[in-house]
C-alpha cells in the first residue's frame, strides 16, 4: 500500500511546477504524510502533501526564480575556458551557487568560489542578473551535470548539461599521397566535433604557409563550414617542388599533416591522381587470364 501510495505522490509531484527542488523537502513531507495513511484516506493525504509541500515554493514572479530563457546546455573545447551562465531574477538577499553533480560538489556561493580546484571561479558583475561559473582548461571528464541554486527554502535550482569535446583534424589519404607530375594535388582536411566552425584554415607546405597569390599560380582553397568543416586545396599542374609536407590548421582544433609525393611515373602500389583515379593498369591482369584460358583449351 505505502509504495503504491508513494508513487501517485511521486508523479503528482513531477507533474507540477515543484521542478528543481532539493529532495530532502520531498523526503521530509513525504515521510509524515507516509506515517499518516492509517488515519487519513490517500485522497485526503495528497491533498495535505500537496498544499503544505507548495507553501514552501516561491510564488512565480514575487520571489526569486530563474529566467526561462536561460540557456541549459553548453559546448566547450578542451583546454578552452568555458562559461555557465545562470540568471536569476528577483534574487533579493538571497545567493546563488552552482553544484557540480557528479560528486555532489558545492563550488560556489555568491561571489565565492568554495573548491581547492582552481580551475573553477564564480563570477558576477554588481547590479546583473548573471551568476556565471567560470571553468579554466577543461577536460573531457568535465562533462556533466551541474546546477545553479537559489537559497530559497527549499532552493530551487536549474541544472545545466556541460559537454566538452576534443575536436578531430583529418586530411583524406593521410598519411602519403603520391600523384602523378602534370595532375591536379587534391587535399581534403575535415574538422570534426568542434563546438563552432573554425574561424580561420590555415595551410602551410614544409612549414611555410601557402601564398595563394604567388608567382606560381593554380593553388585555390574551398572551405565549407558546417557541423562538419571542410577544406579543399587544390594545386593544378603538380611538379616535384610541390612534394613534401602539407598542414591543414584549423584556428580552433589540433592540426593534421599529409606527404605528398609528385613523380614522374606511375607507381601502381601507392599511386592516386589529382581526379581521383587509380594509375593501376588493369588491363595487364586481364590479357593474362585470357591468354592462360587460351593455352588451356588448345592443349
Amino acid at each position: 500500500m505505502q509504495f503504491r501510495v508513494n508513487r501517485e505522490l511521486a508523479l503528482n509531484i513531477v507533474q507540477s511546477e515543484i521542478r528543481g527542488v532539493w529532495l530532502s523537502s520531498f523526503v521530509k513531507h513525504l515521510t509524515k504524510y507516509n506515517s499518516q495513511l492509517r488515519k487519513c484516506g490517500i485522497a485526503s493525504c495528497l491533498r495535505n502533501f500537496r498544499t503544505d509541500f507548495l507553501e514552501e515554493w516561491p510564488t512565480p514572479g514575487t520571489g526569486p526564480h530563474f529566467d526561462i530563457s536561460m540557456q541549459s546546455n553548453f559546448t566547450g573545447l578542451v583546454g578552452k575556458t568555458v562559461h555557465l551562465v545562470c540568471k536569476v531574477k528577483n534574487l533579493g538577499n538571497r545567493t546563488v551557487s552552482w553544484v557540480r553533480h557528479r560528486d555532489i560538489h558545492l563550488l560556489t556561493v555568491g561571489r565565492y568560489t568554495y573548491t581547492s580546484d582552481q580551475r573553477f571561479e564564480a563570477l558576477h558583475s554588481p547590479h546583473t542578473e548573471d551568476w556565471t561559473l567560470r571553468i579554466r582548461y577543461p577536460q573531457r571528464k568535465d562533462s556533466g551535470i551541474y546546477e545553479c541554486q537559489i537559497s530559497t527554502t527549499p532552493p530551487i535550482g536549474h541544472p545545466v548539461y556541460l559537454t566538452i569535446v576534443e575536436p578531430v583534424t583529418i586530411i583524406v589519404g593521410a598519411p602519403d599521397l603520391f600523384v602523378n607530375k602534370g595532375s591536379t594535388i587534391n587535399l581534403t582536411c575535415v574538422v570534426k566535433f568542434a563546438p563552432e566552425p573554425p574561424p580561420t584554415m590555415t595551410w602551410s607546405h614544409n612549414s611555410e604557409v601557402i601564398n595563394f597569390d604567388s608567382p606560381r599560380g593554380g593553388i585555390s582553397l574551398v572551405t565549407e563550414k558546417g557541423p562538419e568543416t571542410t577544406s579543399r586545396l587544390m594545386i593544378q599542374k603538380a611538379v616535384p617542388s610541390d612534394s613534401g609536407i602539407y598542414r591543414c590548421e584549423p584556428s580552433n582544433a589540433n592540426p593534421s599533416s599529409i606527404k605528398v609525393h609528385v613523380v614522374n611515373e606511375e607507381h601502381p602500389a601507392a599511386m592516386h591522381h589529382g581526379d581521383g583515379s587509380s594509375s593501376y593498369t588493369k588491363t595487364r591482369p586481364i590479357c593474362f587470364i585470357i591468354l592462360v584460358i587460351a593455352n588451356i583449351m588448345f592443349i
